[in-house]
């Protein structure tokens, strides 16, 4: 077995945690960004290596498992491979740990398209990482496979109207500002997971009656899985439309829809395995039975990505 190469060394910074006293969400998918490109390197696959910068990797799908939260200060280093590579992409696996204790924090697994950055359509693979690959390939490991949540194919994109017709609640609108994107534009892959974040407290206001500001408890997500349909430009208005699919005792499955206000086309889709949790003892807590028969009835027979 070929061993994982280091992709990313850092540290959690204060303004990357959010009110739960965590690192947020958006910033693990940076740091992921971040280890592509270090992936990218080993393949050949920077762009001096490759002579231009028009061309890159970009993920078309994502499964995030998040297995302990990082706190303020906290050191961390990530590890990468490849877990497949084709000509016509490459799934590549990474994982986070904490530096001192060796605590795995995070797996990633995404499935990534070398990709024309300007037009966002799919090139094939170069030869040169097709030949490296198997010095980086790697196995799955099975505390990265999906725990909550099913893999199976996506369905096609869905619509704004589809989601009206569902009734899915509203629960993010705004401007793509330019400060989301990068050089050309688009919307960075951290920033479709950062306002996902930011639509939650309204999500739990609609449907549970609470708010982050008012109460001792919190919430904390266990695993994402993202599909990504059509890049988000800036000055694009963003909706996100979201809808309850599944309750257990002690986690919901969420599944949400991100939208472009003006044509109705779907930017991404995303489910979400999120839990309950005592911000005092750090742990997760069960779903009274009462709130878990309410939150039954809001299921949306039949959403999914």
């Amino acid at each position: 077995m070929n061993q994982l190469v280091e992709t990313v060394r850092s540290s959690v910074q204060t303004w990357e945690c959010d009110q739960m006293g965590h690192m947020n969400v958006q910033f693990y998918i940076a740091r992921e960004q971040q280890g592509i490109a270090a992936l990218a390197s080993a393949l050949g696959l920077r762009p001096r290596a490759q002579g231009d910068g028009r061309a890159g990797l970009l993920p078309h799908e994502q499964h995030i498992r998040f297995h302990r939260e990082l706190r303020p200060g906290a050191p961390y280093v990530m590890h990468g491979g490849v877990i497949e590579a084709r000509r016509e992409g490459l799934v590549l696996f990474q994982e986070m740990r904490h530096t001192l204790t060796g605590a795995t924090a995070a797996t990633f697994v995404t499935s990534a398209e070398w990709s024309d950055l300007e037009y966002r359509t799919g090139l094939q693979v170069p030869s040169v990482a097709l030949d490296r690959a198997p010095g980086l390939t790697v196995p799955l490991p099975a505390h990265a496979a999906p725990r909550g949540l099913d893999l199976a194919p996506p369905r096609p994109a869905p619509t704004l109207e589809e989601a009206d017709r569902l009734g899915l609640l509203t629960t993010l609108r705004g401007l793509v500002t330019e400060d989301l994107c990068d050089s050309l534009g688009f919307m960075r892959t951290q920033n479709y997971m950062g306002r996902l974040s930011d639509s939650i407290p309204n999500l739990l206001a609609q449907v549970m009656g609470k708010s982050r500001d008012a109460d001792d408890a919190g919430g904390a997500a266990l695993e994402y899985r993202f599909v990504y349909h059509k890049p988000a430009r800036a000055d694009d208005i963003l909706v996100v439309r979201s809808g309850m699919k599944s309750v257990g005792t002690k986690t919901y499955v969420w599944c949400h829809w991100m939208f472009d206000a003006d044509t109705g086309e779907c930017f991404a889709a995303a489910e979400a395995v999120a839990v309950s949790m005592d911000l005092v003892a750090r742990k997760a807590r069960d779903i009274p039975p009462a709130t878990r028969a309410a939150l039954e009835t809001l299921v949306v027979p039949g959403i999914s990505l």
